[in-house]
C-alpha cells in the first residue's frame, strides 16, 4: 500500500498539487477538527465510493491510519481503484508534526 507522510501532504497542499484528500472518520471526528477535502465516513464507504475519483491521486486519511488503510484494501479489491495513498499516522500525525495547535481527541 502506498503512504504519503503528513510532510508530504503539506507539500502538495502548498504546491496545489490535483490529488483528493478523502476522510473517512465519522462525522463527531469531523466536527473537532478536519484537514478539509471530501467527507465519506468508513461506515458509508461502499455506498459513496463512486465519489471518489479513480482519474487522479487520493489520499485517504481517518485519526491514525488503520481505518485509512482498511478502507484502500476494500476500495482496491472491490472496485479497482490504484490511484490510492494512505496518510501515514493519519490526522494525529498531521497535528504532532504540522500543526500543534489543532484540536485531538
Amino acid at each position: 500500500m502506498q503512504e504519503v507522510s503528513v510532510d508530504e501532504l503539506k507539500d502538495k497542499i502548498d504546491n496545489k498539487e490535483d490529488f483528493v484528500l478523502v476522510d473517512v472518520r465519522e462525522q463527531n471526528e469531523f466536527d473537532i477538527c478536519s484537514l478539509g477535502g471530501l467527507e465519506i465516513p468508513m461506515s458509508q464507504i461502499m455506498t459513496r465510493y463512486q465519489e471518489i475519483p479513480k482519474d487522479k491521486p487520493v489520499i485517504i486519511h481517518c485519526k491514525s491510519g488503520k481505518r485509512s488503510a482498511n478502507v484502500i484494501s476494500a476500495l482496491e479489491q472491490n472496485f479497482g481503484y490504484d490511484n490510492l495513498s494512505n496518510l501515514e499516522g493519519g490526522i494525529l500525525a498531521w497535528a504532532d508534526e504540522i500543526d500543534p495547535e489543532m484540536d485531538r481527541y
